[in-house]
C-alpha cells in the first residue's frame, strides 16, 4: 500500500495523524515512554517487530539481539572520518515519521547531534529483520526513500544476506538499486569526508 493509499483509508476512517511535533510532546509529557519499541510512521504509532519468525512479536529474537549488539563494534571506526552510529535511535522525518532503525551512520560526532538527526544528516540507515521482513522492505523502504536518505541496508537473517538499496527515487517510494550481499562479500559505504567504510558480510550475521 502507498502511502498516499494509507492517507487515503486514514481519512476514510477518520483517524487523526499523529505529527512529529505531537510525536514529541508525548514523550515529553510521559503518554510514551522513552525508549519503547515504538515509532511514528505515516502519522501512526506502530511498534517495532523484532522478534524471530514464529515467537511471540513482544519479544526479541537471538539473532536480532546478536546483530545490534555487534554493530557498534563493526562501526567503531566512524569517527575518524566524521561520522557516528547510532542504534535504535530516531530519524526525524516531519510531518508524519520518525523511524527508529536499528542502526544509522550519521554526518558529524556525536557531540553535534543534540536532536533528532534529519534526513540530510543520514548517510546510511540499518535494520536487523526477521519477522519484519516484508515490513522492512515495503513500509520502511518507502520512509526512508521518500525521505531522500541515500542509502539503505537490511540485514536480512532469514536469508542470511545483507540487502542493499541505493539512489532513492523519491515520491516513489523506492530505490533504483537494489543488490543482496551473501557471505563473503564486502559491503561499501560511501560517507561524505574521506574513504568509502567496507566491512565483510560474515561481521553482521549471526
Amino acid at each position: 500500500m502507498s502511502g498516499a493509499q494509507l492517507k487515503q483509508l486514514l481519512n476514510d476512517a477518520t483517524v487523526v495523524p499523529i505529527s512529529v511535533d505531537q510525536y514529541h510532546r508525548m514523550i515529553e509529557t510521559g503518554i510514551l515512554e522513552e525508549g519503547e519499541p515504538i515509532e511514528l510512521l505515516d502519522g501512526m504509532l506502530v511498534r517495532k517487530d523484532r522478534s524471530a519468525i514464529g515467537e511471540d512479536p513482544m519479544t526479541v529474537g537471538k539473532g536480532h539481539m546478536w546483530v545490534v549488539r555487534q554493530l557498534p563494534f563493526v562501526f567503531g571506526d566512524l569517527p575518524a572520518h566524521g561520522c557516528h552510529f547510532q542504534v535504535q535511535l530516531p530519524i526525524a522525518i516531519p510531518p508524519e515519521d520518525v523511524p527508529e532503525p536499528d542502526g544509522a551512520v550519521v554526518r558529524g560526532l556525536p557531540e553535534d547531534c543534540r536532536d533528532d538527526p534529519a534526513p540530510v544528516d543520514v548517510i546510511c540507515v540499518i535494520e536487523v529483520s526477521e519477522s519484519s521482513l516484508n515490513h522492512d522492505r515495503v513500509t520502511k523502504q518507502r520512509v526512508y526513500a521518500d525521505a531522500g536518505i541515500r542509502h539503505y541496508l537490511i540485514i536480512n537473517l532469514v536469508d542470511s544476506v545483507v540487502e542493499e538499496y541505493r539512489d532513492p527515487q523519491q515520491g516513489a517510494g523506492k530505490y533504483k538499486s537494489v543488490r543482496r550481499y551473501a557471505r563473503g562479500e564486502v559491503v561499501r559505504i560511501e560517507l561524505p569526508n574521506g574513504p568509502a567504510f567496507e566491512f565483510p558480510v560474515t561481521r553482521v550475521l549471526p
